[in-house]
């Protein structure tokens, strides 16, 4: 199991300049990718001030300018918000932009306030995502392509640039559930999934349906890439007030996840949940060395390949980059 580091510009305080915030993205990715990390991952998301990413290929451009080896995950492309025409350039010009680094995490999408704002019905994305996927590969792997769908109807269409990968940059699929995975694996993708701040056996049930799939289909040289939220911290103080903020980003979460979502200007507002902040203690992997390296044996069991870690969901840049250093010196040598 090695350690990838989730970039997403969480920007609970919307008075903070986003300018500073990215930078502040920039100077952690590089001092991640020194720590010995394996690959960064950067979400989409449109409205809202929980991943300020509208344009993740645009971010993996930036990120490559200022490292040097390490893969670039978009993680994901919401494909029912897309014109795969458009979408298909933009991926094989990354590619080109970041010397071969780029990789597509590609999902059907999970925030109802996206889908409403940008007018596409949610019921749809499962269709959508479907007819998106087949031809994204068919434009990025071929040329003069022709397409004839309920979406989709054009005729000798050649993407370019081509992109440096051959055939096409590594496309992931985000699943979170059994059925989805499965599909995944049979077909041949990577995945990455993520149990968000549920509890462990949500991580299990993800990971055991990637097991039995690969056990299935033993042919198949896939991967599986899991996020969670992450925190080493420096004392149990500070412990406490990061499992405050992943409280706070739960409620906020919540608002928006298949529902019509509040939202003013931009913030979400904190919805009232049943959940508490012992339980987001015992969900996400927060605490001292120690106890992170106690959360993590369990994960190790699962047969995760890559576990992305998302350190940032309301702690400032000093505090994020002290845990990345703390958790690269004192966690990740216990699992090299």
């Amino acid at each position: 199991m090695d350690f990838g580091f989730y970039l997403p510009c969480y920007w609970p305080d919307t008075s903070y300049p986003v300018q500073r915030l990215y930078q502040e993205m920039l100077e952690e990715a590089k001092f991640a990718e020194e720590l010995g990390f394996t690959a960064f991952a950067i979400p989409e998301h449109h409205f809202l001030n929980t991943l300020v990413h509208p344009n993740p290929l645009l971010t993996a451009v930036r990120v490559a300018s200022v490292t040097k080896r390490i893969p670039i995950i978009t993680a994901v492309m919401v494909l029912p918000l897309h014109d795969m025409r458009m979408l298909a350039g933009e991926i094989t010009q990354t590619d080109c932009l970041t010397d071969g680094r780029i990789q597509v995490g590609v999902g059907r999408g999970a925030f109802r306030y996206e889908f409403d704002r940008f007018g596409v019905p949610m019921e749809e994305a499962r269709e959508r995502f479907d007819d998106s996927l087949r031809l994204l590969i068919k434009l990025l792997t071929e040329e003069e392509v022709s397409w004839d769908s309920k979406f989709y109807k054009f005729e000798s269409l050649t993407i370019t640039p081509r992109p440096v990968q051959k055939p096409c940059p590594p496309i992931w699929i985000a699943a979170m559930h059994e059925a989805s995975i499965s599909w995944a694996v049979e077909n041949g993708y990577p995945v990455m999934t993520t149990p968000l701040r549920d509890p462990f056996a949500a991580a299990k049930m993800q990971a055991d349906a990637f097991t039995a799939a690969k056990a299935k289909n033993p042919a198949k040289p896939v991967r599986m890439s899991m996020l969670r939220n992450a925190y080493v911290g420096a004392s149990e103080a500070d412990v406490k007030e990061k499992v405050g903020f992943g409280l706070t980003k739960q409620r906020q979460f919540a608002n928006v996840f298949n529902t019509p979502g509040e939202v003013h200007r931009g913030k979400i507002k904190l919805l009232d949940i049943p959940v508490t902040e012992e339980e987001i203690a015992n969900n996400i992997i927060i605490g001292t060395p120690d106890r992170c390296i106690e959360m993590l044996e369990r994960y190790e069991t699962l047969g995760i390949d890559n576990l992305m870690l998302n350190m940032n969901f309301g702690a400032s840049h000093r505090d994020v980059m002290r845990s990345l250093e703390l958790f690269a010196t004192r966690v990740m040598p216990h699992f090299a």
